[in-house]
């Protein structure tokens, strides 16, 4: 049966997870990207490149975040969050950047377990993982589903 999360249940998912989807608006379609994420229980914070995603972002600050965990068909929870970006700068960024890696990139592993995937080195070449723009999503609103 379809049911709509409780309160808690949505911050357990948001907490618990580290990809979500996020969606800007690309005027005729929208652009939809995985990302990793940080929630902070206020804030959605994230890292990029400058690109596509940036210069809508920038453009039309309105956007979409899909977090889900998903165990079968009949099985899953959703949550959706409409918020707006915003680019944070100086110590705003360092600060939330350095959130990011405590959270999220303390969970990847070396290359050489994951050798199939990588160049087999003894670590993780950190070069690749900072991200030149570091931003946040201020939450306007939040709706979820779940089936169990």
């Amino acid at each position: 049966m379809i049911s709509i999360m409780t309160a808690t249940e949505i911050e357990n998912v948001l907490h618990s997870q580290s990809i979500c989807r996020l969606a800007c608006n690309d005027n005729k379609f929208p652009h939809l990207i995985p990302l990793s994420y940080f929630y902070d229980g206020t804030y959605i914070y994230c890292q990029s490149q400058q690109g596509k995603k940036i210069e809508l972002m920038q453009k039309d600050p309105n956007v979409s975040i899909l977090v889900d965990i998903i165990g079968t068909m009949n099985n899953y929870k959703s949550v959706l969050v409409n918020g707006e970006y915003q680019e944070l700068k100086g110590d705003e960024a360092d600060v939330a950047r350095k959130l990011l890696f405590e959270q999220i990139f303390s969970l990847m592993t070396t290359t050489r377990i994951h050798h199939f995937q990588h160049q087999e080195s003894e670590k993780i070449d950190d070069s690749e993982r900072i991200k030149i723009i570091m931003f946040r999503i201020k939450i306007l609103c939040i709706t979820s589903r779940k089936e169990e």
